[in-house]
């Protein structure tokens, strides 16, 4: 049974889910292009390390400590004995508390590699302001920006701060309402930003995924990746649509319609006609 809805599923937008459904379309994403990107290029997985960084009080290399009672040969007038202790290096190796993976697009040139894109799933922390995770992304966006490299933003979270690197501002009655949205920053065009914005009623779009200038794009249906992610996991299975609540939760009229959804799939009962 597909997922009942024809775009994104705003059940997985849950805590419980949200890992899963982000490493699985990643995973997707990138089997998808593979095929579909022209030699020399190639695509593959990477990881961005989130570190906790917390603040220490240093402590000296070396103590000096003095016995409280006089030794044996400072009783007799000997030469006196201080007795030092050697500290072990201490080495600050920072926690791993989570991986943030993503998908980058390569091509050879010679002998070398060039990173040519890379193309991000926000998560939840990704969009927390202040969060190690959210600097560490910012960081990258900032990189990016300076570099030769086209920037691929998918936002499938409706929680958290506007992220991506087109302004929120900029969209001010520019784009359509929207709930989640793609941002393709073209390092080529550095002013035009590609915008998709989209709502739960509609499909997930297909995106232009830009190479080098000159060797054009490739398409990505992200539609396609979401599909088989639902698919291949769990949550037809584990996904209690007639129990869970939905995170963040949505308007009255927009839960009217998430029940309409889950009645023609079945998977809530129908309204019971009122006898005249």
């Amino acid at each position: 049974m597909p997922s009942p809805f024809p775009g994104m599923d705003p059940f997985l937008e849950h805590p419980h889910f949200w890992s899963g459904v982000h490493d699985r379309l990643i995973t997707y994403i990138g089997e998808q292009l593979q095929p579909a990107l022209p030699a020399p290029y190639y695509a593959d997985i990477a990881d961005r390390a989130i570190v906790e960084v917390s603040e220490r009080s240093m402590q000296p290399d070396v103590s000096v400590l003095r016995a409280e009672q006089p030794t044996p040969a400072e009783q007799f007038g000997g030469a006196v004995s201080v007795a030092v202790e050697t500290k072990p290096l201490v080495v600050s190796v920072p926690a791993v508390t989570d991986r943030d993976i993503y998908v980058d697009i390569y091509t050879s040139q010679g002998d070398r590699e060039r990173l040519v894109t890379s193309i991000e799933i926000l998560s939840p922390s990704n969009k927390s302001r202040g969060d190690t995770s959210n600097l560490q992304y910012r960081r990258k966006q900032q990189d990016i920006l300076k570099s030769p490299v086209h920037l691929v933003e998918i936002d499938l979270l409706r929680v958290g701060d506007h992220t991506t690197l087109v302004p929120l501002s900029r969209l001010i009655g520019v784009a359509p309402p929207f709930q989640y949205h793609v941002c393709v920053r073209q390092f080529d065009q550095p002013e035009d930003y590609l915008f998709y914005p989209f709502t739960l009623q509609d499909r997930l779009p297909t995106i232009a995924v830009p190479l080098l200038p000159g060797d054009g794009s490739v398409l990505l249906d992200l539609q396609a990746a979401f599909a088989r992610t639902y698919d291949l996991g769990p949550y037809r299975r584990r996904v209690r649509y007639e129990l869970m609540e939905i995170q963040p939760a949505l308007s009255d009229a927009w839960m009217d319609w998430v029940r309409d959804r889950l009645r023609v799939a079945g998977l809530l009962p129908p309204i019971a006609e009122v006898s005249p």
